[in-house]
């Protein structure tokens, strides 16, 4: 089998395209965790210190919310302000750049409350179609579709 190679000139677009799809991935799985977008949600109502995060993000840890604020640091999305004070105040806040992923993510928050009922019901209508292992995980080897009835 033959494969054609792209011109020079299409193999550096390539190379570039692949290096931007890197990138936007990088960043991609880096706000859409299990945590960031609750934390930056919570920083846009202005600067909080670390215990009110803590007790504003349900579930997280002391642990998680560290490394989470960590991370927006040194992404550039927040900034940490250390006050000397007794005892030591510490506070966290969104940069301009971090105000800027809160406006997409608010995009993105309306687009699913507004297609909610739409996911449910394309969710339902999957999961009937497949065998009730299928549907709890259970199944080994491909997934097979439930037949059609009629």
């Amino acid at each position: 089998m033959h494969v054609d190679r792209p011109a020079s000139g299409a193999s550096s677009v390539l190379k570039a395209r692949d290096e931007m799809t890197c990138q936007v991935r990088d960043i991609l799985n880096r706000v859409g965790d299990k945590w960031t977008l609750s934390v930056v949600n919570e920083l846009g109502a202005g600067p909080r210190r670390f215990n009110e995060l803590r007790r504003a993000v349900p579930g997280i840890s002391q642990r998680m919310l560290t490394a989470t604020l960590r991370l927006l640091e040194r992404d550039g999305l927040a900034t940490r302000s250390v006050y000397a004070e007794v005892p030591p105040r510490v506070d966290y806040e969104l940069t301009p750049l971090g105000r800027t992923l809160l406006e997409r993510v608010w995009g993105l928050v309306d687009w699913a409350v507004e297609h909610h009922d739409d996911i449910e019901g394309a969710r339902g209508r999957y999961d009937a179609r497949r065998p009730p292992e299928v549907r709890l995980g259970l199944a080994q080897g491909p997934l097979p579709l439930a037949q059609d009835p009629g």
